[in-house]
């Protein structure tokens, strides 16, 4: 149901290895809870974010809308559906 995070505690990096590849989690902590990077996506799978991520730049694209702008600089108007030709 939620996922935003897990902690292992384990000198075994190879069984870390292992419960990690299983943790469908935001992020995973060994041997220590808590510190993260400002610089790398915060937020988990399922109920723990929504599937969002805030922080570093995933954080950044919620706030951004993408935009076309077409500037024309040719003389004369575009003739956009080529009535020149009819």
């Amino acid at each position: 149901k939620y996922g935003l995070a897990a902690a292992v505690f384990t000198a075994d990096v190879s069984r870390f290895a292992r419960i990690n590849n299983k943790l469908k989690v935001g992020i995973v902590w060994n041997n220590c809870s808590q510190p993260c990077f400002c610089q790398l996506p915060w937020g988990g799978p399922k109920l723990s974010g929504n599937t969002t991520r805030d922080l570093g730049e995933f954080g950044l694209k919620k706030f951004l809308e993408p935009k076309q702008i077409v500037h024309y600089v040719a003389e004369g108007a575009l003739d956009w559906y080529n009535t020149s030709s009819l």
